[in-house]
Order: structure tokens, then sequence, then C-alpha cells
């Protein structure tokens, strides 16, 4: 990589890490002071999914204007969204004004992720696509671990998490403004938001399995982080077990992020995907069956996020692997689509679970999904883009 593009490389994963800060910030900051108000646990829980509504709602909208003005106008107005909307936090404390702010967060997050995942996916060569993206997931992961260390803030003052993160935003947004604009690779259908449909359809046939690894990764981070302590209290794990097994998991994934992106360039994605996906549920089923011990559960969890913690940039690197670059746009909307998915569906799955199947343990749960992703990985075997483009 010459000097502008590492230049570029660096501006666009800091971007990415203050989206992650933001992120990991609201969700316990705004459940903790809806805790306090004493909204209920369902709704504390619905308010959370409005980030991931944000995401599915504008995925479709998105790829026509990235192709028509280029990543970094919509890398501008995602960051500004982003920015803006903490600010207005403490403007008026109402459950609906939060939400949609929460949701215009969402969709200003998901502009900013599409943008830069796509031109990350772009520009990188092959042999460092997998250290590129890798390290585009470990500073996303290294801001959302970040993120809930403003929440001890609340005891000064309410709006300080909220003003201090937007000051973060609107900083990292300014460094934007040094990028030379440029545009994805010229797709022959039009850039309508049927032309984004017909790409969807193309995208999906040719790499739908490499969408499972971040639906899986959004299933288990959400029902990690919103059923997880649930099932913990009504199991006689105690707060304590529980604030010590989260961040576990979280720095596992941080520690194996990049190693195994470099991993995956030498070889394959598939290949690695295959091995993590397997060992993450021998993981889960062993929390399982170890769930009354704390120390049984703190290993597995530290090695669950060492497996499995990279999925979901694993699963942009073989979805990339997997497309011509014309379609790269769609394929990236499609993960944080497939993401939103498992984000929305697992605490759902994992709460349904969590009050009916009495005395079977939530961690089957996990396991579960992530042996259906295993069997998907070995049964089907796609051929590379080189290939794909000769028939698209």
């Amino acid at each position: 990589m010459n000097i502008s593009m590492k230049l570029r490389f660096w501006i666009l994963v800091s971007i990415v890490a203050i989206s992650g800060f933001s992120q990991g910030m609201l969700l316990p900051l705004i459940a903790i002071i809806f805790e306090q108000d004493g909204v209920s646990s369902s709704m504390n829980g619905f308010h959370a999914t409005g980030l991931y509504l944000g995401i599915l709602i504008a995925s479709p909208l998105m790829e026509a204007p990235l192709r028509r003005f280029g990543y970094k106008p919509i890398i501008l107005i995602g960051g500004f969204t982003v920015a803006i909307s903490l600010a207005l936090f403490p403007l008026w404390k109402s459950f609906w004004f939060w939400f949609l702010l929460r949701l215009a967060i969402g969709v200003g997050d998901h502009m900013l992720h599409f943008a830069t995942q796509t031109w990350i996916t772009s520009f990188s060569p092959k042999d460092r696509l997998g250290r590129n993206i890798s390290l585009y997931g470990l500073f996303f992961g290294l801001g959302f671990a970040a993120g809930p260390l403003m929440t001890g803030l609340v005891k000064i003052n309410t709006t300080l998490p909220f003003i201090l993160s937007s000051a973060i935003s609107l900083a990292a947004w300014l460094t934007v403004w040094l990028l030379k604009n440029e545009r994805p690779e010229h797709d022959t259908d039009s850039s309508s938001f049927f032309g984004t449909m017909k790409r969807f359809g193309k995208v999906f046939k040719y790499a739908w399995v490499a969408f499972l690894p971040p639906f899986g990764y959004g299933f288990l981070e959400a029902s990690l982080n919103g059923n997880f302590p649930v099932y913990a209290m009504r199991s006689g794990i105690g707060v304590d077990a529980v604030a010590l097994l989260l961040p576990a998991f979280a720095i596992g994934g941080i520690l194996s992020q990049l190693p195994l992106g470099i991993l995956s360039d030498k070889l394959g994605r598939r290949n690695v995907l295959i091995v993590v996906t397997l060992s993450g549920f021998v993981s889960f089923t062993a929390a399982g069956l170890l769930e009354n011990s704390t120390t049984g559960l703190l290993i597995c969890f530290f090695l669950a996020g060492t497996l499995v913690g990279s999925t979901f940039s694993l699963g942009i690197s073989y979805m990339a692997d997997l497309l011509p670059k014309q379609l790269l746009p769609a394929g990236n909307l499609m993960c944080g689509i497939f993401f939103s998915f498992g984000s929305i569906s697992g605490p759902f799955i994992g709460g349904l679970a969590i009050q009916w199947l009495k005395g079977i343990s939530f961690f089957y749960v996990i396991s579960t999904m992530l042996l259906l992703i295993f069997i998907a990985l070995v049964a089907v075997r796609h051929e590379s883009s080189s290939h794909q483009a000769n028939t698209i």
C-alpha cells in the first residue's frame, strides 16, 4: 500500500472504532437509565432493536447514492448523523424521541459501515484482504469494548456521556475531509432501487453461505449481551460473574481478530470459518455443561470469543472472495442485513428458550446455531469471483 492508501485505510478504521464506541456506549447506558426510571425489561429490550431496525430500513436504499456520489459523501453524511443524534439525546428525555434517535444512529452507522467496508474490500489486494478486514473488525471491537466505560459518567451528569461521545464522533468525522473521493466499479444494472434488488438476488445466489457468519455473530453478540444476564440471574450465576464473563468473550475476540484474518489469507476463508464455527459449537456446549463453575464458564467464554469473535470480519472477507468487484456494494449491504437479522432474532429466540425450555441450558441455543452454520459451510463449496465474473 502506498502512503495515501495507508492514510485512507487508517482514517477509515479509526472512523469505525468511533462508531463502535458510540454503539457500545448506548446499549448499556440507555438500559441503565431506563431501568432506573422503571421502564419494563421488555420495552427496554425493544428499544435496543431501534439501531438494528435503522440498519434494515436503510439497507435497500443505500447502494444507489453510493454509486452516484462515491464513498466519501456517504461516510460524511453517516458520521454527521451519528454525531448530531448523540448530541440531541439530552434535549428531551422521552422513550419514543430516544427511539427515533437510536433509529437515526442505526441509519448513520450503517451508511458509515457500508461505505467504509465496501471501500476497504475494493482497494485491498487479495493477499491482504483478510488482514485489512480483520483490522477493521478489531478497531470496531476496541471501540465497542471502550463504549461501556462511559456509563460511569452518568453519576456525574446524565447528559455528559452523550455530549462527550458526540464530540469524539465529530472529531473523527473531520478527518474524513482529508480523503479523496472514489466511486465503486460500474455495474451494467441500473443504480435504482430495483437495480439494487436485482443485484441482491445475484449476490445471494453466489455468496449466501458467506452471510451466515455475520448472521451468527449478530445472533451471538446480541443474545449474550441481552439474554445471558437474565439467564444468569435466574440460574444463580452472580452479577459479579456476569461482569467478568462478557468482557472475557470480548477480549478473546479482540486478541484473535488479526491473527485469524492473516491466517485466512494463507489457508482460505472457508477453511478457517469451518474450524472456528465447529470450535465455537464445542465451547458453548462445554459452557452449558460447566455453567455451575464460574472458572469453567470464564475459560469457555474466553475461548469462544477467541474462536467466533472474528466471524463477522471473516464473513465479509469470504463474501469479497466469492463476488466480482461490481457486486461488492450489494454484498457488503447484505452482510449488514444478515448481521441485523441475527441481532434482532438472537435475543428473541434466546428469550423464548429461557422462558420455555426449563432445565435446558441457554448456551445450547447458541451452540446449535453455530453447528448449523458449520454444516452449511462444509456442505457448500462455491467458485471464486474470477469464475463468476464471467457468468454475471
